[in-house]
Parts: structure tokens; C-alpha cells; sequence
């Protein structure tokens, strides 16, 4: 039977770092202020000249280009953004045409936070129903442009970035997490809670970010942890196996105790949210890529992913590190 797996991962940041120290000149904030409240201490800033595509399409080129993959080889693009301006074309497209694709099929996903892991579950299932061989998925947002860089509750959050991951089928005995190839993708588990949308939010001509932050941290440190232990256990991992977690990087403060409770008690914590910020869909990918990187996880071994956010919506599936 047909599963699928990550083959390889890549992501990009913009060259300008904005500081805590830069941000104090800005609004009415300090280092200490943030770092003890959110832990982050630098994001990267896009320029007005670094579209939400260009972004996608370096990260997206940094995982073909590990992959040993050329840009044809792909026949789905999905790009998981909520910072797309435009309308049309979409930013799966534009990321095609500057990698200079022959004719996949492109498509957006607008799922806030938990966008990359919808659109690696959606990958996931397009291969394993042989409605495609290998995509590219990518997790792309420049928050910074929808920021209220006169309301210092959101913007010291918010940065700039992409990350990516090529997948593609795999034969394994069951089609299912089982297989212990690197890579592997485990069962998606995901929903939302429609009526509590309204805590998080990206409204308005120009759009602006809000988000009732109490409102959000006591959903996520309560009512999640149940929710990424079943995904393990849909996976056949305890959470004690897990060699790496990677949450949507929203606050240090949130990312922590939710590891925590989770029960990860063995596994490294992807906080990539110090030096980057929150940057929406693009924090999972971006959080990954940088461990595997820097070879912080085996090849192979189990890996949680579980995004949350807006909407108020998750979805989280364990994979094996490619």
C-alpha cells in the first residue's frame, strides 16, 4: 500500500533582525518586558520588496535543492499563508512560476497557525490516493505587514518567514505510520472551535492582528494536551517516545507548559520562537528544518507536529525525521 514521507525540509528568513531593543524604540516596551512575557528576543522583517511568494518560493527551493529534486519533479504546490494580500494568482502559484514548474496543481490554505500541518495532512492524503506523486509544502507569512506597531500586545510577537517540506509516496507494508522509513507521515488529527474564532484575528482594510491572548493561552495549556496525545496514540508513539516536538511557535511561555503536559518528557522542544518570533504557518516548518539542520534528531525517529491558532483551530500528525 501507498504511504507518504518527508524527503527533505528548507526554510528562509529575511536578512533584517528587529530586536527587543528596537522595538522599545518603537512602542512602549522593553527587552525584560517581552522577554519575561513571550521569550522572544529578535524576529527577521520582510521588506516592502519581499512579497509573501518570494519568501515561499526560497524556502521552497532550499528543500527541492536537498531533496536532489528538480522544480518539474513536483505536481502539487500548497501553500499554507493568512498573509496573502492578493487574490489571485494565488501564492502557490506565483511560488510555481518562480521555480520555474512545469504545470502542478497550486492551491492556498488559509488556516492561520495551524496552516502547514492542514496542508502536510492534505499532501499526505492527495499521495496516498494517487492524485499526486510528490509536492512541495509550504508554510509561508509576513506578519509584519499585519501588525499594530502601536499596540505592544501583538507586535513584539510577530516575524517573517517560510519553511517547506517535499513530500512523496512511499511503499509500506500497511500504508500507515508502521513503516519505520525516515520521513514517514502519521494520521492527521484536526478540528477547530468556530464559536471561539473571534480570540484570534486578521480583519480590516488595511487587515490587522489581534487576538485575545488570555483567552487563547488558557484553550491551548488546557484543552490541547489531550488532543496531541491522541495523535501519538493514533500514530502507535507514547508521548515519552518522542524524540522532538514542534508546536506552533506562538510564546515561549505558552510552548513550554503544553510540552510539558503533553507528557514529551524525553524529546527536544523546537523554541525557535526566541530568535524568530511568531510567524504563523511558516514557525512549524521553519522550527523542523532548523533541528534537522543542525542534526538535533535522528533520521527516523518520531517526531510531533501540532499546530493551533486562529479559527480557533489545530491539527497535529507525527512524522519520522527525514
Amino acid at each position: 500500500m501507498t504511504g507518504s514521507r518527508i524527503v527533505a525540509l528548507g526554510h528562509y528568513q529575511p536578512a533584517k533582525v528587529l530586536t527587543n531593543e528596537d522595538l522599545a524604540k518603537l512602542v512602549d516596551t522593553s527587552d525584560e518586558w517581552i522577554t519575561s512575557r513571550v521569550g522572544i528576543r529578535t524576529r527577521h522583517v520582510a521588506g516592502p520588496d519581499e512579497p509573501v511568494d518570494e519568501l515561499a518560493a526560497h524556502a521552497g527551493a532550499k528543500a527541492l535543492a536537498s531533496a536532489g529534486l528538480d522544480p518539474a519533479d513536483i505536481d502539487l504546490v500548497l501553500v499554507a499563508t493568512s498573509t496573502a494580500i492578493d487574490r489571485s494568482p494565488n501564492m502557490a502559484a506565483r511560488v510555481a512560476a518562480r521555480l520555474g514548474m512545469g504545470s502542478p496543481a497550486v492551491m492556498d490554505l488559509n488556516v492561520v497557525c495551524s496552516g502547514f500541518t492542514h496542508a502536510l495532512a492534505t499532501a499526505d492524503h492527495a499521495v496516498r490516493a494517487g492524485s499526486a506523486t510528490r509536492a512541495l509544502v509550504i508554510g509561508a507569512d509576513k506578519m509584519t505587514e499585519i501588525a499594530d506597531w502601536s499596540d505592544r500586545s501583538t507586535c513584539v510577537l510577530v516575524g517573517d518567514g517560510a519553511g517547506a517540506a517535499v513530500v512523496e509516496a512511499a511503499e509500506s507494508a500497511d500504508g500507515g505510520f508502521a513503516a519505520t522509513h525516515a520521513g514517514a507521515i502519521g494520521p492527521v488529527l484536526w478540528g477547530s472551535v468556530p464559536e471561539m474564532g473571534h480570540a484570534v484575528r486578521i480583519e480590516g482594510t488595511p487587515p490587522r492582528f489581534e487576538q485575545v491572548g488570555q483567552t487563547v493561552y488558557r484553550w491551548a495549556t488546557t484543552q490541547l494536551p489531550p488532543i496531541a496525545r491522541t495523535v501519538c496514540e493514533r500514530a502507535g508513539v507514547a508521548p515519552d517516545e518522542l524524540a522532538a516536538v514542534v508546536l506552533h511557535q506562538a510564546n515561549l511561555r505558552l510552548i513550554e507548559p503544553l510540552a510539558q503536559r503533553i507528557g514529551a518528557v524525553n524529546a527536544v522542544i523546537a523554541r525557535d520562537v526566541v530568535d524568530s518570533g511568531n510567524t504563523s504557518a511558516a514557525s512549524i516548518p521553519m522550527a523542523f528544518s532548523k533541528l534537522v539542520e543542525r542534526g538535533e534528531i535522528r533520521s527516523g525517529a518520531p517526531v510531533l507536529l501540532f499546530g493551533f491558532g486562529g479559527n480557533l483551530s489545530y491539527a497535529g500528525q507525527v512524522v519520522r525525521c527525514p
